[in-house]
């Protein structure tokens, strides 16, 4: 327990560094076969982050074969042909480390999180992750079954589950992010081996990743150790895939209703909203902070204290790379009817539309923007996460240093525009989650 403590300790010092205002320095460059490498060094605590980000999501699918980005977050720990399967977590936790992986729409990300004197080992394991992993039928077969547990875990049999699955193919008709990132448990059931090998070959290449390392490292010799695990990897032979196909406005609100194994009514409205690191993206993210971050934010405030009309409520936008979402989602209080509900979301949101929020309102935003900011990159494995995904979206990591910038540059007339803008009823789709039990 005691090193379990010191281990976490050790993850939050950097946190310090970062919040008086201290730039996050990095070195960045290419290797001949098109891994883009970012490299921060800090000696604060003798710890290192390895992380590799591949720029396949869900949205890369084949439409007859979702869910192979997720698979292969789950395949990609079988092992490799130098590492038996199963034992790839063990070459972590017998050396002090930990490690995860997770997907989304637009990427996926691996990280190691190991004491400095362990960087090789975190370098082989990702370097055998993209060029030695087994895509074999056994392996496969093991991860279709996890997935599909995962899938009734966290899906099918959590009360409200499918609300970001259900809103989504209801907010986009043509654009892969119709569907959800777990995918089609038929899909994964009808592919063949060569369909798995494929999407391999395909997009965990070296020229579609980025390698990003933050901690207690010495740049010169780990870019020599880079070099040593990585720069015999072939590149990918073929183009990568990326989707261009442009979203079409919704042609109104789309309403529908959900019955699920669920004691309360869920409302969840679901509003289309610009691609993230655009002007208004950073806007409506301010404005969904505004809305329904802390006990203090207009939603939870109105509905939960005053009104006590909801048992629970959020607003959260999606950071996708094309035109996304952001999402309402709530639960009202016994008695209280979904439809009265929704219109109390809906007058809280006219307040915003209707005048700009007060000076000392918009100071609190500003300064919970820029907490979350620096929380977000207050640990190693966070700056690795944040340059990556800077460079992979934005072509600029520099962004750690500056993006914070481009939330403090929106006003209060740009929160209120937004609000009109994107959050009307044409712009929308509203769900009602009822017990099943209420079904026709």
């Amino acid at each position: 327990m005691k090193s379990t403590i010191l281990f976490v300790n050790l993850l939050l010092l950097p946190f310090l560094a970062f919040s008086q205002g201290n730039r996050i320095e990095y070195t960045e460059y290419d290797l001949p076969n098109g891994l883009h490498v970012i490299l921060h060094e800090d000696h604060s605590t003798p710890i290192v982050a390895v992380s590799v980000m591949y720029h396949v999501g869900s949205k890369n699918e084949n439409p007859e074969r979702t869910g192979f980005a997720h698979f292969f977050e789950h395949l990609l720990f079988e092992g490799s042909e130098n590492i038996k399967r199963g034992e790839f977590d063990n070459y972590i936790q017998n050396a002090g480390g930990m490690n995860n992986a997770n997907t989304t729409y637009d990427r996926t990300f691996y990280y190691e999180v190991l004491p400095s004197n362990q960087l090789a080992l975190g370098l082989w394991l990702e370097s055998e992750r993209m060029l030695h992993a087994k895509v074999e039928e056994v392996g496969i077969e093991t991860q279709r079954q996890v997935v599909k547990e995962e899938r009734r875990q966290r899906v099918d049999n959590q009360p409200y589950g499918s609300f970001i699955e259900e809103s989504m193919k209801r907010a986009y008709s043509v654009h892969p992010y119709r569907w959800s990132v777990i995918g089609s448990m038929d899909h994964l059931d009808a592919a063949q081996e060569e369909d798995y090998k494929k999407f391999y070959a395909d997009f965990y290449v070296p020229n579609n990743a980025i390698l990003s390392i933050a901690g207690d490292i010495n740049i010169p010799q780990a870019k020599t150790l880079i070099a040593q695990y990585f720069g015999s990897i072939p590149k990918g032979t073929g183009p990568i895939y990326r989707p261009s196909v442009v979203e079409p406005l919704l042609p109104g609100e789309v309403r529908d209703t959900i019955f699920d194994n669920v004691q309360l009514p869920g409302v969840i409205q679901t509003y289309r909203i610009p691609a993230q690191g655009t002007p208004d993206f950073y806007a409506v993210s301010m404005l969904s902070t505004l809305l329904s971050q802390g006990e203090s934010s207009r939603l939870y405030r109105s509905l939960v204290d005053e009104q006590q009309k909801a048992l629970f409520i959020t607003n959260f936008p999606f950071n996708l790379e094309d035109p996304g979402v952001s999402m309402v989602l709530g639960i009202p209080n016994m008695g209280v009817d979904p439809a009265e509900f929704e219109a109390a979301i809906d007058a809280e949101i006219r307040k915003v539309q209707d005048a700009l929020i007060s000076e000392e309102e918009f100071q609190k935003l500003r300064n919970q923007q820029e907490n979350d900011f620096v929380t977000a990159n207050a640990t190693v494995s966070g700056i690795a996460q944040s340059l990556a995904n800077y460079h992979m979206y934005y072509g600029d990591a520099n962004l750690i240093n500056t993006e914070l910038k481009r939330y403090l540059d929106v006003t209060r007339e740009d929160i209120q525009r937004v609000a009109k803008q994107y959050f009307h009823p044409g712009n929308r789709v509203v769900l009602y989650y009822l017990p099943k039990p209420a079904q026709p």
